[in-house]
């Protein structure tokens, strides 16, 4: 028997995501002195705060190191970034130590091969639409949207309209 999506976002405090692929759309530019540049969509920062607005926690795990995601976590007051990450189940499960919640307590959001193990200890496990075929079979749930294109606020929005927590937290947006 499988459990219910409403049941499987009551529990849920923590939302993890990778970076690349999910914040972004996954590309990585260059320019001739090597600086890197990614583009992050605008919908999902104003997701990951409604997110913390309502109560809930954000973090980054990422297997790539970069100054962008530092500088966009500080943006967005993400205070939870680990980056450079080889072994992503055991940095959650640090993480929930860390925090002392329950792995239940998580909702994990990926797109390629490195987040399939971290797929089956969290409480919430989604692929973005265009992850790896191997993720999209694995995950609780798969966005609509693909990485870098507002996946993670369709993410907040889940959680929060599963919880009965979306009209409070659009009550202030509304005339």
């Amino acid at each position: 028997m499988t459990m219910k999506l409403a049941e499987k976002c009551e529990p849920i405090r923590l939302l993890l995501s990778d970076v690349d692929g999910v914040m972004t759309d996954g590309r990585l530019g260059f320019d001739n002195q090597g600086t890197e540049s990614k583009q992050f969509h605008v919908r999902d920062g104003q997701g990951i705060r409604l997110w913390q607005q309502s109560g809930g926690q954000m973090g980054i795990v990422t297997g790539r190191s970069s100054q962008i995601v530092k500088l966009r976590a500080v943006e967005l007051n993400i205070e939870i970034v680990r980056q450079g990450v080889d072994d992503k189940l055991g940095v959650v499960q640090a993480i929930c130590e860390q925090l002392e919640i329950e792995p239940a307590q998580v909702c994990y959001v990926g797109d390629d091969l490195p987040d399939l193990a971290v797929f089956g200890n969290v409480g919430l496990s989604i692929a973005v639409a265009d992850a790896a075929e191997e993720l999209c079979q694995a995950a609780d749930y798969t966005t609509s949207l693909k990485g870098g294109d507002g996946a993670i606020r369709e993410v907040v929005e889940l959680l929060l309209k599963n919880t009965g927590r979306w009209e409070a937290a659009i009550r202030k947006y509304q005339s």
